[in-house]
């Protein structure tokens, strides 16, 4: 009977060998559970007022040159300036602009440039196409700025 029992792992080494697999078992099974870590909320641009819009408008490089353009030509008799075409926000897409305006404010009228929408939440600044009746990008707009240069300053 000796034999047979040489041939058998002792109980202690079985008592081992489980309790090193329970062990195991459960770090694997705590990973496996282990809570997931929730997305990163996303962000909503902030809020933009009405002075920020007029002032991102006017931070646009083509509407600072055409300020300094106007003042040079009137000899300091006009000056650029953004004025609200509209109180009411304009809706496009589910977002809302404000409806703003470039001009040459002169002593005796108010000369229109070029409108513009400026979102509310977020940088975007749309061109008012009042002749054609369309909605143009800041980009789509500089590639055709020559005709918005021969606009009379005048």
């Amino acid at each position: 009977m000796f034999p047979r029992a040489a041939s058998r792992p002792s109980l202690s080494l079985l008592a081992a060998a489980f309790a090193l697999a329970l062990a195991l078992g459960g770090c694997k099974r705590a990973e496996r559970e282990a809570p997931k870590p929730a997305p990163a909320p996303v962000k909503e641009a902030p809020a933009r007022s009405k002075e920020q819009a007029m002032a991102a408008l006017l931070a646009v490089p083509e509407l600072k040159a055409w300020s300094e353009q106007i003042e040079k030509r009137s000899k300091g008799k006009a000056h650029g300036a953004v004025i609200e075409d509209n109180p009411a926000p304009r809706e496009i897409n589910g977002r809302k602009y404000y409806q703003l305006t470039f001009v040459e404010n002169r002593a005796n009228e108010v000369r229109r440039r070029e409108s513009f929408l400026v979102a509310q939440q977020g940088d975007d600044i749309l061109v008012d196409d009042t002749e054609t009746d369309t909605l143009l990008t800041l980009q789509e707009w500089r590639r055709d700025i020559k005709r918005v240069d021969l606009k009379s300053a005048d």
